[in-house]
């Protein structure tokens, strides 16, 4: 997998979520399909940051909001594609801290850094690997869609 599709409705809300949390980090879940070159992306879910402590450089999404979330996707027919947060002060690129409380193997995570409140790049890496043990990102490419989630993934 190599491809993340975004609707630029989603895209552009995820990057506000950023604009608006700093500067704390935001976070929030992708729900979508997968398709054979990767996600396609039908909705976000903005999460809490329910990290008490250092929530200007770390996340976290509590249980029992991960499971509503799980559940209104599964509700939707669709599953949870991956998570996004940003990176207030930081480059949009994954940190050890993001790597060692990754545990969603084939999903994928949305980085945006903001600086000064205003987003700037964002990039995405699936969770790649069997187990714990060996699992690792990979940067994915991300696809822009203007259009609505209509078509189906090509």
């Amino acid at each position: 997998m190599s491809l993340l599709r975004l609707p630029l409705a989603v895209y552009r809300e995820l990057r506000a979520h950023g604009e608006e949390a700093f500067p704390k980090e935001c976070c929030g879940a992708l729900l979508g399909r997968h398709f054979a070159a990767g996600w396609q992306v039908d909705s976000l879910v903005r999460a809490a940051n329910a990290r008490a402590e250092s929530p200007h450089d770390r996340y976290e999404i509590a249980p029992a909001e991960l499971v509503k979330i799980a559940h209104e996707a599964r509700s939707r027919g669709i599953e949870i594609a991956g998570f996004y947060h940003s990176h207030p002060g930081h480059p949009a690129r994954w940190s050890t801290t993001d790597l060692e409380e990754a545990h969603w193997l084939g999903c994928v995570t949305v980085i945006t850094e903001v600086m000064q409140g205003n987003a700037k790049d964002t990039n995405a890496f699936l969770l790649a690997g069997t187990a714990e043990e060996d699992k690792h990102f990979i940067p994915q490419t991300i696809q822009i869609d203007e259009v609505g989630t209509d078509e189906s993934p090509a």
